[in-house]
């Protein structure tokens, strides 16, 4: 159950526990922490993406070590056996790449997902929200990685020539062909040899932000060339995004984890 609808979470909301994964793109000039601060769904804790990745690297949002994470998860108050329900309220649906860090991580993938529409579905359904920041109680959370769930560049580079798995582009048509310049300093223009174009939004509804109907995305993904296969990596521009696609990828293959190239275009695209 990799999403749940805005109905069941406000009548299971004393069963799970609920994190606001808020990210913006930077140009934006939003916070996504200020703005929780402000209004968000009662007994959420806020989950800082930028804060809780891997700082020893330049490349953006990288996966953290198990230590870190481990230590992130217990100051949340989130147990191994949670539900955990993940929502944002962004333009990005960047709740789906904290919904994939805590599978890559170990958490059991029926016990963690996203709300359908987030944020955004839930405040235009006039449902409960408050400005009174919860204090977790902390935990001891243990974590057991699956490295098999994340593409490292040498393995993308490999991929060219063995053509293991099939390698999707969630960033848009122009930036995939190289049309439009990079946003982020340093990076080229263009894409990963041989991949495919799937703008993230061709999977979200524009009216309310939910995923797609199933049977919409089956099409959308066997348009792209991808039928009920598992061999399947998702890349963006950072690992945000990607994320989202694994996602939508998820609700059609019930055999699908979702792998991605935790680099992406930033790894990929760096100017030498």
């Amino acid at each position: 159950m990799s999403l749940v609808s805005t109905e069941w979470l406000e009548k299971n909301h004393s069963k799970v526990k609920i994190i606001d994964a808020s990210w913006h793109m930077p140009n934006v000039n939003r916070n996504g922490f200020e703005e929780f601060k402000k209004a968000h769904i009662n007994n959420s804790v806020f989950f800082d993406i930028d804060n809780n990745s891997n700082h020893q690297t330049k490349i953006p949002h990288m996966l953290p070590n198990k230590e870190q994470w481990e230590r992130t998860v217990s100051r949340l108050g989130i147990s191994n056996s949670d539900k955990i329900i993940i929502y944002d309220n962004s333009d990005v649906i960047s709740s789906c790449r904290c919904w994939y860090t805590f599978i890559f991580f170990g958490h059991k993938p029926d016990l963690v997902s996203v709300l359908n529409g987030g944020f955004y579905k839930w405040t235009n359904e006039n449902r409960k929200i408050t400005d009174s920041i919860k204090q977790p109680i902390k935990t001891n959370y243990i974590s057991f990685k699956k490295n098999y769930l994340v593409k490292s560049k040498d393995e993308i580079d490999e991929n060219i020539i063995k053509k293991k798995f099939k390698v999707i582009d969630a960033r848009s048509k122009n930036r995939f062909l190289g049309k439009e310049k990079e946003p982020r300093p340093g990076l080229r223009s263009g894409s990963i040899q041989d991949s495919i174009c799937m703008p993230f939004m061709e999977v979200i509804n524009k009216t309310d932000k939910t995923f797609l109907d199933n049977n919409i995305l089956k099409k959308k993904f066997q348009n792209v060339g991808i039928k009920n296969e598992n061999n399947v990596v998702f890349s963006c521009g950072s690992g945000i995004t990607a994320t989202v696609l694994s996602l939508a990828y998820s609700l059609i293959n019930d055999r699908y984890l979702p792998t991605i190239y935790d680099g992406s275009w930033a790894e990929y695209g760096m100017i030498k």
